[in-house]
C-alpha cells in the first residue's frame, strides 16, 4: 500500500495492537502529516471501529497546538477506518528518554506536556494514558519547538471494559487509583506527567512497575528515590515529584497548569533550562486576570502543602523555589464531574452501543465442506480398522 486517497505513505513510524501510524505526504497541501490506521484483527469490530474514528473527532473538536490536530477521516478499500493527522518531527519523549538531556531541558518540556494536560482538563477529559510514547516532538522555523499530546486510546479503554487483556492506560505512570478503578478526576493524568518527568530525568520510571498486579502490590508508603543530587538540581525538585507521585491524589499539585509552573521555575536555574521558552496557556474560558504577583518566597513545602507560596526575590537560595500562591490556579478537581475519552463519545455514539459487540468467528463453506469430508473419512477409517481387528 503505498497510498491511501491524495495521501503518500513513505515510512511506518510506529505500531501497537490497536493502530499503525504512518508518516506521508500531502501533495496537494505540500505538508508531511501522519495517517493512523486501525489494525487488521480490530477491522470487523463494529465497536472498535466506531471508537477509533470517534477518537479523531474528539482530537479534532479540541483546536489547541498542544493537542495533535486530526485533518482528515476515511475508510481504507478493504474496511479498515483512518484518520489523518499533525506529523511530529522530532519524534516522542520516549526517544529523549533513551539519551543523555540536560536537566532543564527536560523540565521544560514535561512543564510543556502539563499544559497541554491542562487543555484537556479544561475540556473536562482525563487522558489516562499519559507516557513518553504520547507526547510527540515537533521542530519548525515558524514555532520553534513545539509539545504535542497524542493518543487518547479510546478504543484500548473499550477493549478493556470487554475484560480483554489489555490495561486503560501503562501501568508504570498509572496513579493507583486507576488501577483500582476508584473514581478518577484530572490528579490521575498529574501523576502520570509526574512519572513522565521522573522516567526522563532519571532514564527509568519512578517505581519498578511492570504489570497491574506490580502496581497493586507496590507498597505506597514508599516514594520515588531521590534524584536531585544527581542531576544537580534543588532538593525542592525531589520535594515537587514526590507530592505529584503521591498515592494519594489530595497531596499531588491540584491542577496541571500548577504542575508546569513549579517545573518551569525549577528549570530557570538548570542547565538547559534557556533552551526552551514556555508557551503561555491562554486563560480559561470565563476567567479573569489576576495581578500581578507579590514578592515574598517561601518553600516548595509550603505549596505543596497547600500554604500558597510566592515568587522569590532575586539572590534566593538555590535550594528555595518560588510557585505562585495555591489561590492563582484553578479549584482542585472533584471525584465526579470529569470524563474519560471514552464518555465523552456519547456526542458520537449512542449509549446503547456502549456495551462491545462479541467478536464473532466466520469461515467460508470450503471450510465446512472440509470438516464434513473430514469426518466422514476418519468414521470410515474407524469402521473398517474395527471389521479387519474382529475378522
Amino acid at each position: 500500500m503505498d497510498k491511501i486517497g491524495r495521501y503518500r505513505l513513505s515510512q511506518r513510524i510506529g505500531a501497537g495492537a490497536f493502530a499503525t501510524v504512518w508518516k506521508a505526504r500531502d501533495d496537494e497541501l505540500d505538508a508531511d502529516v501522519a495517517v493512523k490506521i486501525l489494525a487488521d484483527n480490530w477491522a470487523d469490530n463494529d465497536d472498535v471501529r466506531s471508537r477509533f474514528l470517534a477518537e479523531a473527532k474528539l482530537l479534532r473538536r479540541i483546536q489547541d497546538e498542544r493537542i495533535v490536530r486530526v485533518y482528515d477521516i476515511g475508510t481504507l478499500p478493504d474496511g479498515r477506518p483512518y484518520f489523518v493527522m499533525d506529523y511530529a518531527n522530532g519524534g516522542s519523549l520516549e526517544q529523549l528518554r533513551k539519551q543523555p538531556v540536560e536537566p532543564g531541558r527536560v523540565l521544560r518540556l514535561c512543564a510543556e506536556a502539563a499544559r497541554a494536560l491542562e487543555v484537556l482538563h479544561r475540556h473536562r477529559i482525563i487522558h489516562r494514558d499519559v507516557t513518553p510514547s504520547n507526547i510527540l516532538l515537533d521542530h519548525s522555523e515558524t514555532q520553534g519547538l513545539r509539545v504535542m499530546l497524542a493518543d487518547l486510546g479510546v478504543a484500548k479503554r473499550m477493549v478493556d471494559r470487554a475484560g480483554a487483556t489489555m490495561t486503560a492506560g501503562t501501568p508504570a505512570y498509572m496513579a493507583l487509583e486507576q488501577a483500582t478503578g476508584s473514581p478518577l478526576d484530572a490528579r490521575a493524568d498529574i501523576y502520570s506527567i509526574g512519572a513522565v518527568t521522573y522516567a526522563l530525568l532519571s532514564g527509568k520510571p519512578p517505581f519498578p512497575v511492570k504489570t497491574l498486579a506490580d502496581l497493586l502490590g507496590r507498597n505506597p508508603a514508599v516514594g520515588p528515590a531521590p534524584i536531585a543530587d544527581r542531576i544537580g538540581a534543588p532538593h525542592a525538585l525531589d520535594e515537587l515529584l514526590a507530592s505529584a507521585l503521591s498515592p494519594d491524589p489530595n497531596a499531588r499539585p491540584h491542577s496541571a497548569e500548577a504542575l508546569s509552573v513549579a517545573l518551569d521555575q525549577l528549570a530557570d536555574d538548570l542547565p538547559g533550562g534557556q533552551t526552551y521558552r514556555p508557551r503561555a496557556l491562554p486563560p480559561a474560558e470565563g476567567a479573569v486576570l489576576r495581578p500581578a504577583l507579590p514578592t515574598p518566597f517561601a518553600t516548595p513545602s509550603s505549596f505543596i502543602s497547600g500554604l500558597g507560596p510566592a515568587p522569590s526575590l532575586s539572590g534566593a537560595p538555590a535550594s528555595m523555589v518560588s510557585l505562585p500562591p495555591a489561590s492563582y490556579y484553578t479549584a482542585a478537581p472533584t471525584a465526579t464531574g470529569y470524563e474519560t475519552p471514552t464518555s465523552v463519545l456519547a456526542s458520537y455514539i449512542p449509549e446503547a452501543e456502549y456495551a462491545p459487540a462479541a467478536i464473532q468467528e466466520s469461515h467460508s463453506a470450503l471450510f465446512w465442506v472440509w470438516v464434513v469430508l473430514s469426518a466422514v473419512a476418519l468414521f470410515f477409517l474407524t469402521l473398517m480398522i474395527t471389521i479387519w481387528i474382529s475378522g
